[in-house]
């Protein structure tokens, strides 16, 4: 039990959210399911999940607001749920935080994918090199996953963390979109990289508009520059 991945389940949909339950736990995954945002809120207060499986469309709170309010903070990786299928609905879900959008109805199999492709690309420590980049107040220890700024851990999705990976791995060379798309997962949709980008600027960069350490290289791709 303690090696299975734990998946919190957070859907109004009662037959639903049982039918994922079901389905996941038979699939070698503990579950825990939570009727709405508060609830979600509760479960994750006293339990401790690697990922979470999460509607948008709930009374109340929605997903996306909830996502980003769990953002705020260090927390899993989020999968959100929703019948809305369009680019721009999805590029919202990726702008709150989320780490992977699948439209409703969709079939179990692709569930089951996502989860163990978000699964795969959570932070090995051991497997990383160690040295720390300087990034101005920033550092980035790439054994750790983490961005510190004067000491204090600033959160990354496990998106960004990886993206911050890569390109530090190539640090002060620029490295293409679909590059930094296959090697985080996201080969599929190559544009979901300028979105973290985005992110990651917003997170680093004293002036994202002009960035001094995550910059486009015009022609080539993306480029981190330490200190």
């Amino acid at each position: 039990m303690e090696d299975k991945p734990h998946i919190l389940v957070v859907d109004d949909d009662t037959r639903l959210r049982e039918l994922l339950r079901k389905y996941l736990a038979d699939n070698g995954y503990v579950v825990t399911t939570a009727s709405d945002a508060a609830d979600a809120r509760a479960k994750l207060g006293a339990l401790a999940v690697d990922l979470i499986v999460l509607d948008v469309m709930m009374p109340g709170e929605d997903g996306l607001s909830l996502t980003r309010s769990l953002r705020e903070r260090s927390g899993p990786p989020i999968l959100l749920l929703t019948a809305m299928g369009e680019v721009e609905a999805r590029i919202r879900g990726l702008e709150s935080g989320a780490d992977d959008y699948l439209a409703k109805p969709f079939e179990p199999r692709e569930l089951l994918l996502r989860i163990a492709s978000i699964l795969r690309r959570v932070p090995k420590p051991d497997s990383l090199p160690r040295p720390c980049l300087g990034l101005g107040a920033f550092s980035w220890d790439p054994a750790r996953y983490e961005l510190r700024r004067d000491g204090d851990v600033v959160h990354l999705t496990t998106a960004e963390s990886q993206l911050m990976a890569v390109l530090a791995e190539a640090a002060n060379t620029a490295v293409a979109r679909d590059d930094l798309a296959a090697r985080t997962g996201n080969a599929a949709n190559p544009r979901a990289i300028d979105v973290q980008v985005t992110r990651l600027r917003r997170k680093l960069e004293d002036d994202p508009r002009n960035p001094r350490y995550l910059q486009t290289v015009r022609g080539q791709g993306y480029m981190l520059r330490p200190d």
